[in-house]
C-alpha cells in the first residue's frame, strides 16, 4: 500500500509504503492541545517506510519520549514519534490525500475524552493505551 499526504499549504509532503497499523482516535490531552481538536486520528507505519517528498517538517519534543512534527509554514500537525518504539511513527490520518484509506479502528485515552463528545460508533474504547486497557 502506498499512502501520500502532506500539510495544508503543501510545503511538506510524504509517502508511506506498507500496511498501516494502530489506527486510532486519540483523546489524550496532549493530542487535543497539539491539534486544537476534541480527538485526533493517527495511524502507525514502519519508520523506514516514511519518506518526505517535499520539505521536511519541523520537530519539537512534546514529552520526555515523544517528538511531534508540523509544517513550519502552516502549522499542520503531521507526526508523533515515541522513541521507546524506534521502528514506528504515527501519521496524522487527516493529513492523507485520501483519509478514507485508513479508518479509525478504536479510541485510545478515552479517560481524557471531553464529556460533550459522545462516542457511538461501536469501535473499541481503551481508557489509556491498547496494552494497558
Amino acid at each position: 500500500m502506498s499512502l501520500q499526504g502532506g500539510c495544508f499549504c503543501g510545503a511538506v509532503r510524504y509517502e508511506a509504503r506498507g500496511e498501516p497499523f494502530n489506527s486510532t482516535l486519540c483523546h489524550c490531552t496532549d493530542c487535543r492541545k497539539a491539534s486544537g481538536a476534541p480527538a485526533f486520528a493517527w495511524f502507525s507505519v514502519k519508520i523506514t517506510s516514511l519518506h518526505w517528498t517535499a520539505s521536511a517538517p519541523q520537530r519539537f519534543r512534546s514529552s520526555e519520549h515523544a517528538l511531534r512534527s508540523f509544517c513550519s509554514s502552516c502549522g499542520t500537525t503531521l507526526t508523533w514519534h515515541d522513541e521507546r518504539w524506534p521502528d514506528e511513527i504515527d501519521l496524522a490520518t487527516a493529513s492523507l490525500d485520501d483519509p478514507e484509506q485508513v479508518p479509525a479502528a478504536d479510541h485510545t485515552y478515552v479517560r481524557s475524552r471531553l464529556g460533550w463528545l459522545k462516542l457511538q460508533d461501536g469501535l473499541p474504547q481503551y481508557q489509556t493505551t491498547r496494552s494497558e486497557g
